[in-house]
């Protein structure tokens, strides 16, 4: 991807073994398909903060670093709580974000790129451990998992908690027996696609000048403005509008193309769908090597329409989330890199705006 241009991310359904590491996927759902074998995140940095649980994998995009060797390859991986209670406003504890990259040469990958055709030998949809490095991986989320069933010894969990759900699944039927484990989706894991990409077409000046325009404001309710002193009503009336001005450039924006689900712009800026709660520098820790962390890319709200999460009262909620890179993009000792992440909502009346695309 370049970070040249505006880069747009869009679902596609794909082959099962186009979504495999050896084919370094851009992809949504399903289980991650690891870049690097070695320093894979522990179980319990794949937890959320809030409730403990295992993080489940939403998306990862593959970014190489063009001129840099040592991010050849070179991939950011997406997790997100399965908790809705956990989706607390403007609140990102409940998301995480890893940076995994490899040099051209190294001991996973052929030198070579991939061959588009699909390899001789079937994929093994049920990888119990990475090929290389022989790390174990969980049977229900596929991150490292090195807890073994007690009885069958045939399978492996990250935790206690998905141990448990395997059981209640299939697991129970399925235990001791000679037959080989069923390969079936479980309910934890998100609808699986390829992330496609294709660059935003450039707006034209006169587009542009558009978007700065400050739409109408709404009439505030006569019995609200009863109750406030009028310091209080120009305070929110400059708020409203400016408020108004941002989600309206967000809709313009994502007009041409509504099925985006991802804008990339390494070293850009992120399109925000409101005034509030946009971070400033000192917001966005640094990396641990010490260099700055720049913007890379955003998932959008209309990846929620793909994800099955609707439910009534509390449910997985964003505006859109924004993901910031170390700006040198270290090594890290070789390890998957803790990267920052910033959720902003929409406001209270924004949610009854956003036109879902058909």
């Amino acid at each position: 991807m370049s970070s040249l241009e505006i880069v747009l991310g869009f679902l596609e359904e794909a082959e099962t073994w186009r979504l495999q590491s050896p084919q370094f996927p851009s992809k949504v759902g399903g289980k991650p398909a690891w870049l690097s074998q070695r320093g894979l995140p522990s179980s319990a940095g794949l937890e959320c903060e809030k409730c403990r649980l295992p993080m489940a994998f939403l998306l990862q995009v593959y970014a190489p670093i063009s001129g840099q060797d040592r991010a050849f390859h070179r991939t950011l991986f997406l997790f997100c709580c399965k908790t809705p209670e956990c989706f607390t406003r403007n609140d990102s504890s409940c998301l995480k974000v890893f940076r995994s990259q490899l040099p051209r040469r190294n001991e996973f990958y052929p030198f070579d790129p991939p061959p588009e055709d699909e390899p001789p030998s079937g994929h093994d949809q049920g990888q119990s451990a990475l090929p290389a490095s022989g790390v174990k991986l969980c049977w229900v989320c596929g991150c490292p998992g090195n807890k073994a069933c007690s009885r069958c010894h045939a399978v492996n969990y990250c935790g206690k908690h998905h141990q448990t759900l395997h059981w209640k699944h299939t697991h129970k039927k399925e235990c001791c027996s000679k037959e080989a484990p069923v390969i079936t989706a479980l309910p934890f894991l998100f609808p699986e696609s390829e992330l496609v990409t294709e660059p935003e077409e450039e707006q034209t000046e006169d587009e542009e000048e558009e978007d700065t325009a400050i739409p109408p404001r709404r009439e505030d309710c006569p019995s609200l403005a009863e109750t406030l002193a009028e310091t209080d009503l120009e305070d929110m009336a400059m708020h409203e509008t400016e408020d108004n001005k941002v989600f309206q450039r967000f809709k313009k924006r994502i007009a041409p193309e509504p099925h985006q689900v991802l804008r990339y712009n390494r070293g850009g800026s992120p399109l925000w769908v409101s005034s509030q709660n946009i971070p400033s520098d000192p917001d966005i820790q640094a990396c641990p090597c010490g260099a700055k962390r720049t913007f890379e890319f955003q998932v959008m709200p209309q990846l929620l329409n793909s994800l099955s999460v609707d439910s009534t009262g509390a449910s997985i909620d964003w505006g859109t989330l924004a993901v910031y890179t170390c700006s040198v993009s270290c090594n890290h000792d070789n390890q998957y890199c803790p990267e920052f992440i910033w959720k902003q909502d929409f406001s209270s009346d924004q949610h009854t705006q956003i036109e879902q695309p058909e």
